[in-house]
């Protein structure tokens, strides 16, 4: 399998992919006759199998361990800011979560800039809209911050000045599980009492797909590099019906939305540039103020590596880590 610079010579589920160089590549051939993908899901131990020369590259790691990287002289780092935005969405067929007040109270139950320094130090920026940086019509607006008597103010609004029981299913890992912990303990002094339900990959997002659950933290990352791409799944839900054949991220979360997906659909066709910023960018701030996604943070990608691997670059997806160009000293 495989018609590029590589093809796939193993895959043992759970543990390993190996990469062997393809030869009958039209292009310029490989530098490495062969590239191991291991899966190590601990931070930690990435790094020490870094240190040690057991891999050369290690990706997914935490704040403490990219800090014990940089004081190393024989590794070094690289990052890249992802077309991936981190965010909690809020069901609205939970009719408390359906409230106008109760989706913007919980903008103002996070606290940002506590994030930014602890659990997403190095690897995410803190970004508020749909959009990410570098997307035609991406807005770099980021109105909320934690401010716990707002969010109590807006709850009383709503008819729910005592609080209320929710729960949120999250991926296990980080740095979902720290996010959703600290947001935990920041709902509750507004009174809001937050179940986390843990899980893998496969329970959180089957769950999410069939609109089950109360809240979901998560990421999404760009299909293609158009602000459509997001957009779309933000900002569109053509049918809100569970029978729905098009099960946009809006849909997901049963969020009706006939006026946006109409805007969504003529922003995609718009042929003038400016014009469709322009659209983009009023639809952000609409989704800012109303909708039922609370967006976190951009992701910063960072890896740490052996200083003698050359030629290493992450790219702006997760599928544009090319492995081709790499070569060792």
């Amino acid at each position: 399998a495989g018609s590029g610079q590589y093809k796939l010579r193993e895959w043992r589920a759970n543990e390993a992919v190996v990469l062997e160089r393809n030869d009958n590549y039209n292009g310029e051939k490989a530098k490495l006759a062969r590239v191991i993908y291991r899966n190590m899901k601990e931070s930690s131990a990435q790094r020490l199998a870094l240190e040690a020369g057991d891999i050369d590259v290690a990706r997914n790691l935490e704040p403490n361990d990219l800090d014990a990287i940089a004081k190393n002289a024989d590794l070094t780092t690289t990052s890249a800011p992802k077309g991936t935005v981190y965010y909690i969405s809020l069901n609205q067929k939970n009719p408390n979560l359906a409230k106008p007040e109760v989706r913007q109270a919980f903008k103002y139950l996070v606290d940002y800039d506590a994030l930014s320094t602890t659990i997403l130090k190095g690897i995410g920026e803190i970004h508020q809209s749909f959009l990410p940086k570098g997307d035609l019509g991406a807005i770099d607006d980021n109105p909320f911050k934690l401010d716990v008597a707002k969010a109590k103010e807006l709850l009383a609004k709503a008819g729910l000045a005592d609080g209320f029981k929710v729960t949120m299913d999250v991926r296990t890992g980080q740095p979902t599980t720290g996010m959703a912990e600290s947001i935990q303990q920041t709902l509750g002094q507004a009174g809001i009492q937050l179940e986390i339900i843990p899980g893998d990959g496969k329970q959180t997002l089957t769950k999410y797909r069939a609109r089950n659950h109360d809240i979901y933290i998560g990421n999404w990352g760009q299909d293609y590099f158009d602000p459509n791409s997001n957009a779309q799944t933000f900002a569109s839900n053509p049918d809100n019906s569970d029978a729905a054949k098009i099960k946009t991220l809006a849909w997901r979360n049963a969020w009706d939305i006939p006026d946006l997906t109409k805007q969504t659909e003529a922003a995609l066709l718009e042929k003038d540039s400016a014009k469709r910023a322009d659209m983009y960018k009023d639809l952000q701030k609409k989704i800012l103020d109303t909708s039922p996604f609370v967006i976190i943070h951009q992701q910063l990608e960072v890896a740490g590596l052996r200083k003698n691997l050359k030629g290493f670059a992450l790219g702006p997806s997760f599928d544009t880590n090319f492995v081709g160009p790499v070569s060792k000293e």
